[in-house]
């Protein structure tokens, strides 16, 4: 496992600001959501490469993928954002699914957003990009989105049939959902590219809630996931002192000859 940080968790500083901090606890990356407000990517790819860490998930430009209508625009928004990973070598592209649409079976929509999927893995293939599905909570904070359970995504994720569609499985918004967290992140390890990480409820560091990290983040190392897990949280004590620990009082614990953290 490698350990990645989320743009925000300094508030009101901006990316380079991140990265030095990635770099000072010993991280792995940075996970950037809105890569067209970085300004001149060719500058910042310098940065990225002076200070020796860099982007690792973005998202696209257009969330929706189960209406059909709206295909042309997504496929449009992740060519866009497939061309921005080129130039500062992201791996991983985040998309969630767009809210599920009144009066339209759920399996027109399902279709959809298959299709879609379909059309859009030429593109990931030509660049070596992964794209990301999230599935997200809809009880606290995202009421009304398709694609909320593990095992749907997974399903989906089989019917594309590409190793450039997977999912980001978000601990956070799976607790929520279904609980069972370990048993179904283990389960679809496979489908899983990129995992999020935050404490339930109020989804602030990994310690502050009813989530056993120690326990969670050890079962997933255990099948060998190489990928980023990402602090995706809200902090409630200062960031430095919360990483440092998180690193102390969780990932110390971890018997470990995978996980990369220093």
């Amino acid at each position: 496992m490698k350990i990645s940080l989320c743009i925000g968790a300094y508030s009101g500083k901006d990316a380079i600001y991140h990265l030095e901090k990635i770099k000072e606890h010993g991280l792995q990356g940075l996970e950037y959501y809105a890569w067209w407000q970085l300004g001149d990517l060719q500058l910042f790819a310098k940065e990225q490469e002076r200070i020796g860490v860099g982007i690792i998930g973005t998202c696209t430009k257009h969330f929706n993928l189960v209406d059909p209508d709206q295909r042309e625009l997504y496929l449009n928004g992740l060519a866009e954002t497939i061309e921005a990973c080129k130039r500062l070598n992201i791996p991983s592209i985040i998309s969630q699914t767009g809210n599920e649409r009144d009066g339209v079976p759920r399996e027109h929509q399902r279709q959809a957003m298959v299709e879609t999927l379909k059309q859009c893995t030429p593109m990931l293939e030509e660049a070596n990009v992964v794209l990301e599905l999230e599935p997200l909570n809809g009880l606290v904070d995202h009421h009304g989105h398709y694609l909320q359970r593990s095992d749907e995504a997974a399903s989906i994720i089989d019917e594309v049939d590409s190793p450039y569609v997977k999912m980001v499985f978000d601990v956070y918004h799976q607790q929520i959902t279904e609980g069972n967290v370990i048993r179904n992140a283990t389960s679809y390890i496979d489908r899983i590219h990129h995992i999020h990480i935050a404490d339930n409820p109020g989804r602030t560091e990994p310690g502050t809630g009813e989530l056993n990290y120690v326990n969670i983040l050890q079962k997933i190392q255990d099948t060998g996931f190489d990928g980023y897990v990402g602090l995706e949280c809200g902090y409630t004590i200062d960031t430095d002192k919360a990483i440092v620990k998180f690193k102390e009082e969780i990932l110390s614990k971890l018997r470990t000859d995978t996980l990369t953290a220093s």
